[in-house]
């Protein structure tokens, strides 16, 4: 089994879930004792975050790169980047570190692809959604139109996930809020949703909404295990 090397911490709270679903998934494909080789990085997201607020990308890369560099160090074979909005910086780390970056957009359009999707929506932070990386790459690769919701609804989703689920705070209201603007969007032609935040997939599941629920941070833990295990 290759070394995993894990940015992490961005927020702990998925962290946590990519820990869990990496070993889990090394449990289901060798068995017995085996768990996940890897290493994991966690950020203090504090200093993340409000760099990230003040569009300091070219610091947040500097960052990024130093620790994915740190990682290679200490032995790792490829880099998982545990949270979707810092692929923003996924290249720089590739030609930094000559190591293989696990782009979560990646196999994400792969498993959109398996179920013969051309038309999904995106949630995530603001950053995320309102960026390139996941449209581009989801167009080039795997001919999928990526939707993303209103101005309204862009900042309603983004000030959920910074003010709550980073926190690990799952309300009534905010699923409710999120299932809302599923529904609007299913309604213009989504015909399914990437929970593209790693944290959204803490307060919104399949039996919430009635279209396929793509989880990136489920999706991500395990390729990284499959990645990790290819000969």
């Amino acid at each position: 089994m290759k070394k995993i090397g894990m940015l992490g911490g961005m927020s702990w709270e998925s962290s946590l879930e990519y820990y869990r679903m990496m070993n889990e998934e090394v449990k289901t494909i060798l068995g017995g004792t085996h768990s996940a080789n890897c290493l994991l990085y966690s950020f203090d997201f504090q200093q993340i975050e409000r760099l990230q607020h003040e569009g300091k990308w070219d610091e947040l890369t500097r960052i990024m790169v130093e620790e994915a560099m740190n990682l290679k160090k200490a032995g790792a074979n490829l880099i998982v980047i545990c949270t979707n909005t810092m692929h923003l910086v996924a290249p720089s780390i590739e030609a930094a570190t000559s190591l293989p970056v696990l782009h979560i957009a990646d196999v994400t359009g792969h498993a959109i692809k398996q179920e013969n999707l051309k038309k999904v929506a995106l949630l995530g932070t603001r950053f995320t959604m309102e960026s390139s990386f996941y449209r581009d790459l989801l167009k080039e690769r795997y001919e999928i139109e990526l939707m993303i919701p209103n101005e309204e609804d862009r900042q309603c989703i983004h000030d959920i996930i910074y003010d709550e689920l980073i926190f690990g705070i799952l309300t009534e209201a905010s699923r409710l809020a999120y299932t809302r603007i599923i529904e609007s969007l299913q309604a213009d032609g989504a015909e399914g949703v990437i929970l593209g935040c790693t944290e959204i997939p803490l307060l919104i599941q399949q039996q919430h909404v009635s279209i396929p629920l793509f989880d990136t941070t489920y999706l991500h833990a395990t390729a990284a295990v499959r990645k990790a295990l290819e000969q």
